[in-house]
């Protein structure tokens, strides 16, 4: 107990740690759907006693020491700590309620305050804080409001600064836009006032516990077996496969998920602006960028990473997403012995990520020609495959397209596979299926190195294509 409480009993007047406010949120319109979460868990139903009792338990404990200590210990160190407190200020508080109080003060110490329970449930996707009286979710790919908020703009903006501090990186008025990452891998995205107009925003995208498979894409029914069968040839024979889709259609799911097939004696080296992907195999080289420095210095952008990593003899290079100039890079990767190298893009359609490549290569080199950039990104990319978040808020496949090279100043692009929805009426369901277009594909020589040109016949339909 000594090592952590009335260590410092705080003088008459000091101001506490945090202050005992309770955050009254504003009622949402009753065609809102809601997540309602028992009270103990929102931390809704804190009596005045309560609040009392936790301003004056922050005004005793060492903050430095509590930040130290495991959970665990923290939490039966502060039981106590309520229960002396309570006596002192006459609060009246009975078991489950202490416990309770003590499980808040842990999650704010050492978790991230009252969406600690919302990070606990494995069916939230993601968490969108949008400001200290607003949290939504997502479920099964449906965003619901839920109950819990924060009691000030304070407490989340100590959250977000821990999130980001554990990274070593900052948010706060000179910086005010972080991304960063939990201890998981969740992705996390800061936006802080005077750019948050309605109090700090903060976004988390979480990683599913059990790591998604193509097996359980298939169960998920994000694709069908023959579509499955067709990426897994593309990857083990060594295609270039861009995967394209927009904002949380499961465009690094699915790239996770083609990494599978890649060989285990295989040197794989992968770039990202938030380490995200999470590949099994033995030799694998993850790479991050670094945003600048407060003195402005020091910045590691995505293209450093990408020339650094060519003199590190990767076999495949993957980009957890190209936004930027570093796709000039990689498109020079694809073409000098890296085969087999992999990446993300926000693109609507196939025919839109090759416009945005396009684009994005003019940002590092603006003094290519046109036709030369096309050139570029015809001879790299092998398939683009088009993800999509439908309307029942289900993720699918909803195209794969190969590029088959130049057609005047065009690039050409040959439908392989596509989602068609059916007619009929399934209500909310969006129900459909994936059909080969029996086109013979121009990997179809790599394929049959491989002996899996038999394999590549019966994913696309297409039971004529010779031996």
């Amino acid at each position: 107990m000594n090592d952590l409480m009335f260590g410092r009993r705080a003088k008459t007047g000091e101001p506490a740690l945090s202050e005992a406010k309770t955050a009254e949120a504003k009622a949402p319109a009753s065609t809102v759907p809601m997540l309602r979460l028992d009270a103990e868990s929102s931390g809704q139903s804190r009596s005045s006693a309560a609040e009392a009792v936790r301003a004056e338990v922050l005004r005793r404990i060492d903050p430095a020491a509590a930040a130290a200590m495991q959970r665990e210990q923290l939490r039966m160190q502060l039981e106590a700590a309520i229960d002396a407190a309570a006596t002192d200020v006459r609060a009246q508080l009975n078991t489950r309620e202490q416990a309770a109080l003590a499980i808040d003060l842990v999650d704010d110490m050492l978790g991230l305050g009252p969406i600690e329970p919302l990070l606990a449930r494995a069916d939230i996707t993601e968490i969108m804080v949008n400001g200290p009286d607003q949290v939504w979710v997502e479920i099964n790919g449906r965003l619901l409001r839920s109950t819990i908020t924060f009691r000030d703009e304070a407490q989340l903006l100590n959250v977000c600064r821990r999130i980001v501090g554990a990274v070593g990186r900052r948010v706060d008025e000179s910086s005010p836009i972080c991304d960063a990452r939990l201890a998981d891998g969740s992705r996390v995205s800061v936006v802080i006032p005077p750019l948050a107009l309605d109090g700090t925003t903060l976004t988390i995208r979480k990683f599913a516990k059990e790591r998604l498979t193509i097996e359980k894409l298939i169960g998920l029914r994000t694709m069908s077996r023959e579509c499955a069968m067709l990426l897994n040839i593309a990857s083990r024979v060594r295609c270039n496969i861009l995967v394209s889709g927009g904002t949380g259609s499961g465009k690094t799911t699915l790239l996770n998920c083609l990494t599978a097939n890649i060989d285990h004696g295989e040197r794989i080296i992968t770039i990202e602006d938030s380490a995200e992907l999470q590949l099994q195999q033995p030799h694998v080289v993850r790479l991050e960028t670094r945003p600048a420095s407060t003195e402005g210095t020091g910045e590691v952008t995505m293209r450093s990473l990408v020339k650094a990593s060519l003199r590190m003899r990767p076999e495949r290079i993957i980009i957890g997403e190209v936004r930027g100039a570093e796709a000039i890079d990689l498109l020079q990767a694809m073409n000098t012995g890296h085969p087999g190298s992999m990446g993300t893009v926000h693109a609507n359609s196939p025919r839109e990520a090759i416009s945005r490549l396009e684009t994005m290569v003019v940002m590092g080199a603006n003094n290519l020609p046109a036709r030369m950039v096309r050139e570029q990104i015809a001879m790299a990319i092998d398939l683009i495959v088009q993800v999509e978040r439908l309307r029942d808020g289900s993720r699918k496949i909803v195209q794969v397209s190969e590029v088959v090279g130049m057609e005047g100043d065009v690039v050409t692009l040959q439908e392989l596979m596509a989602f068609h929805i059916d007619d009929d009426d399934h209500a909310d369901m969006v129900v459909g299926t994936h059909r080969g277009s029996g086109i013979r594909p121009r990997f179809w020589e790599k394929a049959k190195i491989w002996g899996l040109q038999g394999q590549l016949a019966e994913a696309l339909g297409y039971q004529g294509m010779p031996a």
